[in-house]
This record gives C-alpha cells, structure tokens and sequence, in this order.
C-alpha cells in the first residue's frame, strides 16, 4: 500500500530534478578588456568571446574573438590593437566617427554584413569606431569602440578597451534587433 505513493512520488522527483532551464547567453552587451598578463601555471590573458557573451582566457580552446594587444613597433607612440584567435583575416572597420552620437547612430543603423576586405587586426582602435568581426565558424558580430586607455601603469605598459558588441549567433549576415 505504500509502496505506490512512494513509487509516485521518487519518479516525479527524479523527473523532475532533471529539468533544468536552458541557459541563454546574451547576443549584446558592453565590455571591458586590458592587456594584464596573468600567471597560474603559465602566462594567460583575458579576451573576450562573442559566443560565449564573457571574458575567457587567451589559453582556451576555442580562445578569445578579441585579444587587447599594445602594440609598441614605434616605442615613442604605442597603439592599441585588437587580434584575431582563427587564423584567418577577421576584422573590418566600418569607420571612425567625430563623436560619441555619430558612432552609436552608426553602430544601430548597421543591419548586415557586405562584402569587405577582411583584415588580420583591428588597428589601431579608438574611440568611436565601428567594427565588423567575423568568426572563424564565420559568424558575425558588430561592435563600437566607447573608450579606451592607452597608459603607464607600475612602470609597464596597459592598454584597456570598452566596447558595446552585438552578436548573431544564428549564422545569418543580418543583425536581428539591434
């Protein structure tokens, strides 16, 4: 008689703690990136990765869609640049806009990828500029430049960047939204 409620109720829990809610990583978002170097048991850095909506390590496999990199060929006027994790061409800049409003116009009037000439790094970046990313499974994301920081700090060279990003992660060359 008791074995029925019991048989019940542990298929309902066992059911039931299997259902989990998906989890859904944002398509859009604004982030920071700098050139720190970290060390655990080697050296690594933090990038940033559009389909996974977070910062990941320089060491991950796949890695980071954008790599912060402080480029010093000219020691006197070092630059800031963005690289590329897949081995192929990846970046196309939209433009370099006056000012803050003309490049968000920019940025949410871009609805489609065209035909561009890829390029292997973002350089150099500035503010207010828009930017066209391309994944090595060639997915798109679009992203503005808002700030960066080109700077001395403890004696060593930093590089920071903050960006708005939007991602289309459905493999089409619309951005959907935004």
């Amino acid at each position: 008689m008791i074995k029925r409620p019991l048989f019940i109720l542990l298929f309902f829990l066992l059911a039931f703690s299997g259902c989990k809610k998906a989890e859904t990583v944002p398509t859009s978002g604004t982030e920071t990136i700098d050139n720190t170097i970290y060390q655990d048991a080697t050296y690594y850095s933090l990038g940033f990765s559009f389909s996974e909506a977070k910062k990941i390590s320089n060491l991950s496999d796949p890695g980071p869609d954008l790599t912060l990199y402080l480029n010093q060929d000219n020691p006197s006027s070092p630059r800031l640049t963005l690289v590329v994790n897949n081995f192929k061409p990846s970046y196309y800049k939209i433009g370099d806009f006056p000012d803050e409003a003309t490049s968000i116009a920019a940025f949410n009037n871009l609805k489609a990828v065209g035909s561009y000439q890829w390029v292997d790094i973002a350089d150099p970046i500035k503010a207010n500029q828009v930017w066209i990313y391309r994944t090595g499974r060639d997915l798109y994301a679009k992203f503005r430049i808002i700030s960066t920081k080109n700077e001395t700090r403890n004696n060593l060279p930093f590089g920071e960047c903050t960006f708005e990003w939007y991602f289309q992660a459905d493999g089409s060359s619309t951005f959907q939204g935004k």
